[in-house]
């Protein structure tokens, strides 16, 4: 068997003071600020309901999967057909739930798309067809009705065992296969004020917002409520449309939070361009050892008298550790010298991954590590 185990060495020099570029030089992004926020109101809903597929070529649930039996039943029951008992054969039909987002501002007679996926054992929901569905929100009430052919942008081809499949077959989705029934009332001016919502809250983001709305409406328009809320007077404007429209096309600099996103399950890293690094130096090895295991076999002497044959076995250890690099990490341009460092390491994106950590535990690295 073989192990192999990265060893990370991190020393940290406190030659200076936590590295820090000047307020007018960091990098902050321009940007418009329908981008960044959005009004408190203007929100999606989520849609769920349940159906069949039917069409499907020998595909669809097995007659295990006893509530699409019952739900074929009811079906035909509704078209006037009685099965007086008798359990209908349902390879050609697949149970299905059906999801959607009600976008704003929607009126009765719009079409949106829905996701259509599996619930029970079927094998692929090629070439099916969704029967009307009622789609229905938190509340219980009906908002939009589904219908039409799944598409699941692949295929499942073979029998008997052999089989070639291309993508998720089980899941699909239908363009415009749910018509709108009825709209979700939206109120955007609450008493007299509109409320504009930062996607990534910010201190500074939000108090450029004001200060931008401020001079393009007027003083005193706009509050930075908090990190995420500003808010805008509403009062005396027959329009609150024009008001959002002219406000959403205003650039902003957006304060950018030092980050960096860490998927140890994939080995993905993500480093923000606004990290920043403490002089450092790291040192980083690997160690491999390999164990192997012969089996000989022992005979007895030609003359000795109870001897028996016996297989012994003879255990192997090698162990092979590479040369250690010591890179010295300096401060400067933050996110080009790290990625610098890191490849003259030659190390792994999951070696990287406990190089960041070890990084932030050290002190050295000035960013927020979040782990996914």
């Amino acid at each position: 068997m073989r192990y192999t185990k990265s060893l990370v060495l991190i020393i940290a020099l406190a030659i200076c003071a936590v590295c820090i570029l000047p307020r007018e030089v960091r990098a902050d992004q321009i940007v418009r600020l329908k981008d960044v926020a959005r009004i408190e109101g203007a929100r999606s809903n989520q849609l769920v309901g349940y159906g069949l597929v039917v069409g499907l070529d020998g595909s669809g649930d097995s007659q295990q999967t006893l509530f699409t039996t019952q739900s074929v039943s009811n079906l035909l029951q509704r078209f006037g057909v009685s099965l007086l008992g008798a359990k209908p054969k349902v390879k050609n039909v697949a149970a299905v739930m059906i999801t959607a987002d009600l976008p704003p501002f929607v009126r009765p007679g719009t079409k949106i798309d829905v996701q259509v996926s599996s619930l029970g054992d079927a094998k692929s929901l090629q070439g099916g067809t969704l029967l009307q569905s009622p789609l229905q929100a938190a509340n219980g009430q009906v908002y939009a009705v589904a219908q039409g052919s799944v598409s699941i942008g692949g295929f499942t081809a073979g029998s008997e065992g052999n089989t070639v499949t291309k993508n998720h077959t089980t899941v699909g989705r239908i363009p415009g296969g749910a018509i709108v029934e009825q709209g979700v009332p939206t109120t955007l001016n609450s008493g007299g004020f509109v409320s504009v919502l930062l996607n990534n809250p910010d201190f500074a983001t939000a108090v450029r917002v004001a200060d931008a709305v401020n001079a393009e409406v007027g003083a005193g328009s706009a509050t930075a409520l908090d990190a995420a809320t500003v808010q805008v007077k509403a009062d005396g404007l027959q329009n609150v449309t024009s008001l959002i429209a002219g406000i959403g096309d205003l650039t902003v600099a957006q304060s950018n939070i030092a980050k960096i996103i860490v998927n140890e399950r994939t080995g993905t890293v993500v480093i923000g361009g606004t990290v920043q690094l403490s002089p450092v130096a790291v040192s980083h090895g690997s160690l491999s050892v390999a164990v192997s295991t012969e089996f000989e076999v022992s005979q007895p002497s030609p003359l000795s008298r109870g001897g028996t044959t016996a297989v012994v076995p003879r255990t192997t250890v090698e162990a092979q550790e590479e040369g250690g690099r010591l890179v010295h990490v300096k401060p400067g341009n933050t996110l080009e010298e790290l990625v610098r460092s890191l490849n003259a390491l030659k190390v792994t994106p999951r070696d990287i991954v406990a190089i960041l950590q070890a990084l932030k535990q050290a002190g050295a690295l000035h960013a927020e590590l979040e782990i996914i």
